[in-house]
């Protein structure tokens, strides 16, 4: 299988300039380059852009994907978006990296080495910016089930030790978003170990109440209104939405803090409901495969006894069949006396079938094709 790695970046808070584009064209003359995203693929040799200096410089989200089962996923945030502690809680030192980067965190999610074949060709990078993009706007609404996701990467690759405890869980784990769901994905967390840790989560909190709005509106400084005022009159009405909307979830946690587990689970904790929640969706599978084979069972039976109402013509069907002298024709005069077996063994006796078998085959012992196929079934023996 031939290298192949996908890079692609995406400009969310400010489109790229005339002298962006050319510096970044300097880095690729292949790339697909517009002002708002830089595209690229190599089936060999590699970029030589530094994907880190690029998302400090230019880029809010970063995806990247090699064939070898590396995948990565970078944003990058306002310094308000997230504080250090939280950014102390949830990093790891490969799945989940968070990072100061000047007025901006980088938040880089890793998958070092694929358990799937995804990679093979089947998945070449491209949809996953778009699913994936999301997570940015709930960080900035101060959801943070996105940071959680990584960490738990980072138990599934077995980079922690058991006695390591985890961070603070969110609400609403169990409800996730597209994104979120996208995340699991693109990361291959073990969804046992998933279904697990979600278990102690609590539901989503409902949205702010209008008169939080205007409680938090009359606590903006007239100078925050005005510069926001000022970004929409100079084109810049995204940044000033994401810059208010970051500050509104800052002090909407101040109003409602997340009681934080005093006792948070340790990694051991959590891979022993992992397993309970293997166990438990193997004996789910485990008996909806019993149902399955019933059911299938039952159709079966009812067949064979339709079948055992007319012997002498089923067999006809089986000599035309087989009369064809064609190898669909001995195919089908296969199933054909499979059937009449499992008919003659259901509401006869093996033994009657076994004599018409005799009366059957007369006309075609010559048919070698046919004779081998029914020697492979079980069905009949050379003489």
């Amino acid at each position: 299988m031939s290298e192949y790695q996908y890079y692609e970046f995406l400009a969310i808070d400010r489109p790229l300039s005339a002298k962006d584009m050319e510096e970044l064209r300097a880095l690729s003359t292949r790339a697909q380059i517009t002002t708002v995203s830089f595209i690229n693929e190599y089936h060999f040799g590699d970029f030589k852009g530094n994907p880190e200096t690029l998302m400090k410089r230019y880029f809010d989200a970063h995806v990247y994907l090699a064939n070898w089962g590396h995948c990565h996923l970078s944003l990058r945030v306002p310094r308000d978006a997230l504080d250090v502690k939280i950014a102390a809680a949830y990093g790891t030192e490969n799945a989940l990296v968070i990072k100061e980067a000047g007025k901006h965190w980088l938040i880089d999610w890793s998958l070092s080495e694929s358990e799937s074949d995804r990679f093979g060709g089947e998945d070449d990078g491209r949809g996953w910016m778009s699913r994936l993009t999301p997570l940015r706007d709930e960080l900035l609404r101060g959801d943070w089930r996105g940071l959680y996701l990584g960490w738990l990467a980072a138990v599934t690759a077995g980079e922690l030790e058991e006695d390591e405890r985890e961070p603070p869980l969110p609400a609403g784990m169990k409800q996730p978003t597209a994104a979120q769901r996208a995340l699991v994905e693109f990361l291959e967390v073990d969804p046992d170990l998933l279904v697990g840790a979600v278990l102690a989560s609590a539901d989503a909190g409902k949205p702010p109440e209008p008169d939080e709005t205007e409680a938090w509106l009359d606590t903006l400084p007239p100078e925050e209104v005005r510069e926001r005022l000022r970004q929409l009159l100079a084109g810049q009405g995204l940044q000033a939405e994401r810059a208010l909307k970051a500050r509104f979830a800052a002090w909407l946690r101040t109003q409602h803090p997340t009681a934080v587990e005093p006792n948070r689970r340790t990694v051991a904790e959590l891979q022993q409901l992992a397993e309970e929640a293997r166990q438990h969706r193997l004996r789910k599978k485990t008996a909806a495969h019993t149902r399955a084979e019933a059911e299938r069972r039952k159709l079966r039976q009812s067949a064979l006894r339709k079948l055992a109402k007319n012997f002498d013509r089923a067999w006809e069907v089986a000599d035309r069949q087989a009369a064809q002298g064609t190898a669909t024709g001995y195919d089908e005069a296969l199933r054909s006396l499979v059937d009449l077996a499992d008919a003659y063994e259901l509401c006869a006796t093996r033994a009657q079938f076994e004599v018409a078998l005799q009366g059957f085959m007369v006309p075609h012992t010559r048919r070698s094709a046919l004779v081998r196929r029914l020697v492979e079934a079980g069905l009949w023996k050379k003489s």
